[in-house]
């Protein structure tokens, strides 16, 4: 399966997503996230598929993150839910595809992009990686209380709170040494060529036990589903910063932010 945005092809068992609008740094349509929330909830458990490999086209990036047109039309909090509801689906279908995925990581990975990142079983990446979610500093938005506990399970508590209220990224010798890169390869042919290996690796093992612990651990991690964040949702993709980080970001100038 391919599309102009999200190319999708099985070689040899093995399963390869590009994210393909380089010139945007990969950032993401709503139709990619559910193009992509489609393949993981429908990977065949039939031995045919073995895994998954996920990575952005060009060398720039992985995925920089909703494409910020995408918000122009919210003008209700219903729009912010729905919006916020849809990517955990998205998200959710990721963590229980019952393949293992890899993420290859080449360049910037933020955002919705590092939320997809987050996801995946094993993660890849070149030198110039920037995984994190700037967002005080560029949009305005907020992160679900999902994406959150994704996030705390990842890095722990103290980090995700200080990468996201300095909005700082983290780069590859800090993301190799707390265990969020698997490895750093040395460029963007060896960063796939180390992906397939892995994915080659992970095709002899026993698929049963593959699914079983991938479901074990999503089970382990998952969230009271009492846990309510719609005001919080609401509070900032319904401020007028988030409309000015909005139009900043897409203007290229530095947002005038106000509190309200």
């Amino acid at each position: 399966m391919a599309t102009e945005e999200l190319i999708y092809d099985v070689r040899d068992g093995i399963g390869h997503i590009v994210f393909n609008r380089p010139a945007a740094r990969n950032a993401f349509t709503l139709a990619m996230y559910a193009e992509l929330g489609d393949i993981c909830s429908g990977a065949p458990t039939d031995g045919s598929l073995k895994a998954i490999i996920m990575t952005g086209a060009g060398d720039k990036a992985f995925g920089s993150g909703t494409d910020m047109t995408q918000f122009r039309g919210f003008s209700t909090a219903q729009d912010a839910w729905a919006y916020e509801e849809n990517m955990e689906q998205v998200l959710s279908r990721i963590e229980r595809c019952p393949v293992p995925t890899i993420a290859a990581i080449n360049g910037a990975c933020t955002g919705g992009g590092a939320a997809i990142a987050a996801c995946c079983d094993i993660r890849l990446a070149t030198p110039n990686l920037k995984f994190g979610f700037p967002i005080a500093r560029t949009l305005g938005n907020c992160l679900s209380v999902n994406n959150l506990r994704r996030l705390s399970d990842l890095l722990g508590k103290p980090l995700v709170r200080e990468i996201m209220l300095t909005s700082r990224l983290i780069e590859a010798p800090e993301a190799l040494a707390i265990g969020l890169m698997s490895e750093v390869a040395e460029s963007t042919e060896t960063l796939h060529v180390r992906a397939g290996k892995i994915a080659e690796r992970i095709a002899e093992n026993a698929p049963l036990t593959l699914r079983a612990t991938k479901e074990g651990l999503r089970r382990l991690g998952e969230v009271s589903n009492d846990i309510d964040d719609r005001d919080l949702i609401e509070l900032c993709y319904m401020s007028e910063d988030f409309k000015e980080g909005m139009e900043a970001f897409l203007a290229k100038r530095k947002p005038q932010w106000k509190g309200r």
